[in-house]
């Protein structure tokens, strides 16, 4: 149990580097098990394929594992989804990973992740709860003294809490075990491939030239921007010419669908706001009379903020009424309201405001018996013990417990929902005087608590506040439902529903490219049905009505067009390309102006039409220069720089905001000396940078097909 304590206190260290654990996601023999193929399949790498049933499994786990570390026993939908997309990455990352290690005979042997462990310094390891108390690293015999008391538990003899964290704790275990099997897997891959992009003496001279030598020098340019769009003639050939050209950069490796659609958000009518006010203002009525229990009260009224009888700072009080706080007297009433922020009605009453400390040191002693009447005398036993001056930390041990102090604040507890016994036992800390004890007699147990310490006095209030979200009502609902329904059964083609949209009070929204792999549609809640229908229905068809969101939303889709996996048709590329083509356009009459001008000399070109002009330091062929007078960034101008002589003019030079001359005015070197061994590692890092890309390649040729949004 000391083992398990020790875990405990850990509480906070509970986290996974998702980063880390994201590619190491369940390796090795765990997919042995999988089934040969199934009719219901999420997915396919390499020609295997996995089921839904399989996939599920794998989000389980990991959704477990996610609760585990971060303390959670429940996820959002946005977390949920998360977790679907990382253990889908991993599980394709892994299957990537698999066939190359197999063919190269590259596998993980106990004795390495054993070695692993015994050092104790994997980023992974150092993210667990096994970690030394005093220094703060993983500590292996933690680990090793676990997971002998997990394999002697016997869980019919164990509170069942504690058998149930063992087994969460064995399974947090083995999940990252499997994790650093799949990432030492992944590390001696990647650094095979490293090691083939080896560097050389050549190589480091260079880099080290091309950071250490710099010029400066003066430009002269006109920016494209001096030349009107609209004089400029491109062609339907010319597009066609530079798509012909282009086009492997315009291959995509899943089919896409480009939707319009309505996206109609209901929100209270008039009526409903009315209704809503008056609700309020007998709400406000009954507030200023003083109910007998303001819990109960507030309780009664539907308000988001509930009312718990403590003394709370601001933070824990909606900004809206912390606000308007110091403007109403102690037992005054505010409101009613309307808050914009939160689309809110609201009233409150300030009962009451005190100064206390805010951190408050206490010690404990837990007492329970075998019944409720021995719990009572042994624990007023103890209490007029101690009352008579009997040392608290000895009486604490003689019952197995340190007796040790241990801090509280407002932060431990605001914001949490305290009722029953929990408010007894806050309210007996934070109104007990200092060195004061108590026999706190609570529902399973009695508390011997005494306060020894106070301080960090801060401003707290007592507040009762009844805050009522702005809602439509049924019948508000309906009607737009109904609107929304006949609408679609009017306009059930996409021509149709284009042309009509906007007159029927409708707005048409456009989604370019999307994809079966997101969780639903604009951003809204629910619209994973939505997104399935998409990828099933044929170009110019039309959903029917969906409800989404908070319930307060409808949708329906129409399919503008399919684009299928290969390359993008050429008027779905048209604006890129023209912008390109513009660019060079531009850059060909300038040219031939700058040719027809027949400048010979940096001032010529400077003083020439629309022409700007800069002075720019410390260029190296290393890092690209950016040009405040054309504002933009020109590699060319550090390329040029690199092999120019000074005070000798450059030709036109096509650029990234326009066309430009150079003029080196000035050459030197910085003060360093080269170092063929740090310039050799420099170069190596880089390359081991460029290798890890290699994920993407194998991706390429991998064939991967993603199902999910059939099932998920």
């Amino acid at each position: 149990m000391a083992t398990l304590q020790n875990i405990r206190s850990k509480g906070p260290l509970l986290v996974i580097v998702i980063g880390l654990a994201l590619f190491a996601f369940i390796a090795g023999d765990a997919w042995k098990v999988l089934q040969p193929h199934q009719s219901q399949d999420v997915g396919e790498v390499n020609g295997e394929s996995i089921s839904a049933q399989d996939f599920q499994a794998l989000v389980e786990e990991y959704t477990e594992v996610i609760k585990f570390s971060s303390g959670n026993s429940a996820l959002s939908d946005e977390q949920t989804n998360q977790i679907k997309d990382e253990v889908w990455r991993t599980y394709v990352n892994n299957k990537l990973i698999e066939k190359e290690a197999k063919k190269l005979g590259l596998v993980v042997s106990k004795a390495e992740i054993q070695a692993i462990i015994n050092a104790g310094v994997h980023p992974m390891l150092q993210q667990t709860p096994f970690r030394n108390p005093q220094t703060g690293a993983f500590d292996k015999d933690m680990l090793k003294k676990f997971l002998v008391d997990y394999s002697k538990m016997n869980k019919a003899q164990m509170p069942s809490q504690y058998a149930e964290y063992y087994e969460s704790m064995y399974k947090f275990w083995s999940f990252l075990e499997k994790s650093l099997i799949q990432a030492r897997l992944q590390e001696k891959y990647q650094a095979l491939i490293t090691k083939s992009l080896f560097s050389n003496p050549v190589e480091a001279q260079d880099a080290f030239d091309a950071r250490v030598e710099q010029s400066d020098l003066l430009l002269a340019a006109v920016p494209y921007s001096s030349i009107v769009d609209s004089t400029i003639v491109i062609k339907d050939s010319d597009l066609k010419a530079a798509y012909d050209k282009k086009k492997e950069q315009f291959k995509q490796y899943v089919e896409t669908r480009n939707i319009k659609f309505i996206d109609v958000q209901v929100t209270a009518s008039a009526e409903d706001r009315a209704a809503l006010q008056k609700e309020m203002e007998e709400y406000t009525e009954q507030l200023t009379a003083n109910p007998s229990d303001y819990t109960t009260f507030i309780r009664s009224t539907g308000s988001e903020a509930p009312y718990t009888d403590l003394f709370y700072t601001t933070k824990s009080l909606p900004a809206d009424v912390t606000a308007r706080l110091d403007s109403v007297a102690v037992g005054g009433v505010f409101g009613p309201y309307y808050n914009v922020s939160d689309n809110t009605l609201n009233s409150f009453k300030k009962l009451a405001t005190a100064a206390m400390p805010d951190s408050i040191e206490f010690r404990q002693i837990q007492v329970v018996a075998e019944d409720a009447e021995k719990t009572k005398t042994l624990a007023d036993s103890i209490y007029n013990a101690i009352k008579g001056g009997a040392s608290f930390a000895e009486v604490a041990k003689k019952y197995g417990q340190t007796g040790e102090p241990t801090w509280i604040s407002s932060a431990n507890y605001e914001g949490a929902q305290i009722d029953g016994d929990n408010l007894k036992y806050i309210t007996a800390v934070t109104t007990l005087g200092q060195n004061e004890l108590t026999n706190l007699a609570l529902g399973q147990a009695n508390v011997i608590l005494q306060v020894t310490n106070k301080k960090a006095v801060k401003d707290k209030y007592k507040v009762a506040v009844i805050k009522r979200p702005v809602e439509f009502s049924k019948e508000t609902y309906s009607k737009a439902y109904n609107e929304f329904s006949q609408f679609i059964a009017a306009n059930n083609t996409l021509e149709k529903m284009i042309a009509n949209a906007e007159d029927a009070g409708y707005k048409l929204l456009d989604r370019a490219d999307l994809y079966s792999s997101e969780h639903g549609i604009g951003g809204i809640r629910g619209t994973k049905d939505a997104l399935k229908w998409a990828f099933e229905a044929k170009a110019g068809e039309v959903s029917g009505l969906y409800e989404c969101g908070e319930s307060d939303r409808m949708l329906v889709v129409g399919v503008a067009s399919i684009v299928p996996e290969g390359y993008r048709p050429l008027a779905l590329v048209k604006d890129q390309l023209r912008a390109e083509i513009l660019r060079d356009k531009k850059a060909e009459k300038i040219m031939a102006d700058m040719k027809a001008a027949n400048a010979t000399s940096f001032e010529q070109y400077k003083n020439m039409a629309n022409a700007v002009s800069d002075s720019v330091k410390h260029v190296t062929f290393s890092a690209p220069a950016y040009i405040p007078a054309l504002r933009s960034s020109e590699p060319l101008v550090g390329a040029y720089a690199s092999i120019a002589e000074v005070n000798k003019l450059s030709a036109p030079i096509k650029g990234n905001g326009g066309v430009f001359v150079l003029q080196p005015y000035a050459k030197e070197k910085l003060n360093e000396t080269f170092n063929k061994e740090t310039e050799e590692a420099n170069l190596a890092n880089m390359h081991a940078r460029m290798a890890s890309q290699f994920i993407s390649d194998l991706y390429m040729k991998a064939n991967v097909k993603d199902q999910r949004y059939l099932f998920f």
